[in-house]
């Protein structure tokens, strides 16, 4: 625990305007950020006696070790720029909303050439046009499976949009009128665009006009005894009407608004959003979070709209906000709705509703708020109970000193011999924490070797663990020289494969590119930053003993290490000739399960992924300097790896972008490839030739 004097900025140092500040600890990560109009002030009231503190606030400051700051112009810059800093920085004891599910939306990829309308969770693409968010993906379906008879959207995958567009017949909607059938061009992609933009503008909820238009259409058709026309117009009307009633007209003046209301005590907080479109209300969606900062009801409405709208801009920002309560200095309020306003482009309305209907709305959005907190703690007391007796088993079985608040699980897969991968994955008190999840290529050796792989991955690992240490001084090279001569290599990690960037797969995070732990220090989350308390193997003793000789090579001797065997679920330690036995009935064992089944889960699927990629390999995979979009020119331009492999030089470079040399290098690795076997229909006999366009041979 440091002392906040130690690192308390000296009178005079710090200035009188409006700022960012970021909290760092011994490690020199960014575990606070804020944001202040006079950063003097608020700064100062951190370093007073620590019983005047708020607990939470107090655990802050103690667990610190230093403090910087950014001055800014105005306060909406510190607005921008504290979102900014802790989207970076992901800081332990900042607010931070998480989701109570991954809600659906009702998407429709505007930046494709023929665009589709599909169901989408996650993170938001550029192009695409995104409405709700919905409570159940069955809704989005509904209400798509009415509206297709009017806007007969393409709605199927690629991979079926390209076999109709190969055998020239659409798919069953295509047949039945609720499609337009793109794919064999009854339509062309202008007028299958145009489409797209009208079920939008409806869906946006620009109604009124297009049904005036379509009774206008029925009544010019009735009166021109076009009477199956007036039917099917009569039909479409009704089709968009009950998909209008879906969502209740809430506020009568067309408004559009975003109602958010907070439910909290004195340890976490709720948060309902309804999104109201043209009066009726298009979404919904709800967060939770723990209370780690001190912070009002108007600080908890400000980190949600900046959680709800930091990545959003246009017409995603709506005309108007409504919320439960607004901070007491109006500067804050203003420069709130100067920032909404930014991100929309126009005038954004930031209150308080005080009576009429929207009052009332956002009464009902409160009520919710309430119901959610309430579930969300019940659920919360069974699991936290639950965990800690599991954690409080394992460290009394294993004879750990405290409970292991983070364990990492490792395993290794491969398919006889082959792709042989491993995976880390992590859990922080007893819960799943994906974004440190971690997958390696065994590189070392060829070859099956179980207890070898163990080995490897685990030194790797902690390798890189040590670099961390060293950079921030916890640790130095002359503390690991015994270690240095026992293994013949820098337990610091300035080995070949930690001076080097991670390739692809290599030590990397959950398949996604990230902050390089080889960076200078930022505050930024780090790969392999935070040790583990203990370390789970899949395996029995010769995995167990394996992990543990890698950590002694490199002084690792804080680390507890113990392994799960599958046959029996005996816990191993080592040094020990018998398992530890858990009770059948143990939370302990239970949590070890869980967290060894997903740690042969996350390896099993990468090993999958790599036989997969390299079954799918092309003898083009390995031509330098042959991007993806020239090596599927050169597909499409011959058909098949069969006859670009007849082909000369001289026909390769008639391949748009091909030049000369390019073509030659494609001709020399297509001639040191061997050509794979025929394919041969069993049941027929028939040698079936290759002249698709597969990249395969």
């Amino acid at each position: 625990m440091a002392d906040p004097s130690s690192y308390r900025p000296k009178p005079g140092q710090i200035p009188d305007s409006p700022g960012v500040y970021r909290f760092r600890d011994d490690h020199r990560r960014v575990i606070y950020v804020g944001k202040a109009k006079s950063l003097r002030p608020r700064l100062s009231s951190y370093f007073q006696d620590l019983a005047n503190l708020h607990p939470r606030t107090r655990t802050m400051v103690t667990t610190a070790a230093s403090v910087e700051w950014t001055v800014v112009s105005t306060e909406v810059e510190a607005l921008q720029l504290e979102y900014s800093w802790i989207k970076e920085y992901d800081p332990r004891f900042n607010v931070k909303y998480r989701d109570d599910k991954s809600y659906p939306y009702l998407a429709v990829t505007l930046n494709e050439e023929f665009p589709r309308v599909q169901v989408m969770r996650g993170a938001k693409k550029k192009g695409v046009r995104y409405f709700g968010p919905y409570g159940h993906a069955w809704a989005i379906r509904e209400t798509v499976d009415l509206m297709l008879r009017v806007f007969p959207v393409r709605t199927c995958s690629a991979g079926v949009f390209k076999n109709a567009e190969r055998t020239g017949r659409p798919c069953l909607l295509g047949y039945i009128g609720k499609c337009s059938a793109p794919c064999v061009g009854r339509v062309t992609p202008e007028e299958h665009h145009e489409l797209a933009e009208e079920f939008c503008d409806f869906m946006a909820g620009r109604t009124g006009a297009y049904i005036r238009r379509l009774e206008q259409r029925m009544a010019v058709a009735a009166e021109d005894m076009e009477y199956e026309k007036a039917g099917r117009l009569r039909d479409d009307i009704g089709a968009l009407r009950r998909a209008m009633e879906k969502n209740a007209v809430v506020l009568a003046d067309a408004t559009d608004a975003d109602l958010i209301a907070v439910a909290e005590d004195e340890l976490e907080a709720a948060v309902q959003i309804f999104h109201v479109r043209g009066g009726r209300v298009r979404g919904q969606r709800g967060w939770v979070t723990d209370k780690v900062e001190e912070v009002d009801t108007a600080g908890l409405v400000e980190h949600a709209l900046q959680q709800l709208y930091g990545e959003e801009i246009g017409d995603s920002v709506p005309k108007e906000v409504l919320v439960p309560a607004l901070p007491d200095d109006q500067r804050e309020t203003d420069a709130l709705s100067q920032w909404l306003s930014d991100r929309r482009g126009s005038h954004v309305s930031l209150r308080i509703p005080q009576r009429g209907d929207k009052k009332d709305l956002m009464a009902t959005v409160g009520r919710n708020a309430q119901q959610s907190l309430a579930l969300h703690k019940t659920k919360r007391a069974s699991d936290l109970t639950t965990r800690s007796r599991a954690l409080e088993e394992i460290a009394q079985a294993l004879g750990l000193d405290s409970v292991p608040l983070r364990i990492e699980c490792f395993d290794i897969s491969h398919l006889q011999g082959d792709d042989v991968v491993a995976s880390m994955v992590v859990f922080e008190d007893g819960l799943a924490r994906k974004s440190e999840y971690r997958r390696f290529q065994i590189k070392g050796f060829e070859g099956q070797d179980d207890v070898r792989s163990m080995h490897e991955v685990i030194g790797r690992r902690f390798r890189r663990y040590l670099v961390e240490k060293e950079r921030t001084g916890e640790w130095t090279a002359e503390e690991g020289a015994d270690a240095q001569d026992q293994n013949g290599e820098d337990p610091s990690g300035r080995d070949r494969a930690a001076q080097q960037p991670s390739a692809p797969g290599e030590d990397g995070n959950n398949g996604h590119a990230g902050p390089s732990s080889l960076k200078e220090d930022d505050g930024r989350p780090k790969r392999f930053a935070y040790p583990p308390q203990l370390v789970v193997v899949d395996g029995g003793q010769p995995q167990v003993a394996a992990a543990k000789r890698a950590m002694d090579e490199l002084g690792i001797d804080d680390v507890a290490v113990c392994g799960l065997a599958k046959r029996l679920e005996e816990v191993w330690v080592p040094d020990d000739d018998d398992p530890v036995v858990l009770p059948r009935s143990s939370e302990g064992l239970y949590l070890l399960q869980r967290v060894r089944d997903e740690a042969h889960r996350f390896a099993i699927t990468y090993q999958r992924a790599k036989r997969a990629k390299r079954i799918r390999s092309s003898p083009l995979d390995d031509v330098p300097g042959l991007g993806e979009t020239r090596k599927q020119a050169l597909i499409k331009h011959f058909g098949s790896v069969k006859k670009l492999r007849q082909a000369t030089i001289e026909q390769i470079c008639e391949v748009p972008g091909l030049g000369r040399k390019t073509a030659e290098s494609v001709a020399v690795a297509l001639a040191q490839t061997a050509p794979a076997a025929p394919a041969v229909n069993t049941a027929t006999g028939e040698i079936m030739e290759d002249d698709g366009g597969s990249t395969h041979d």
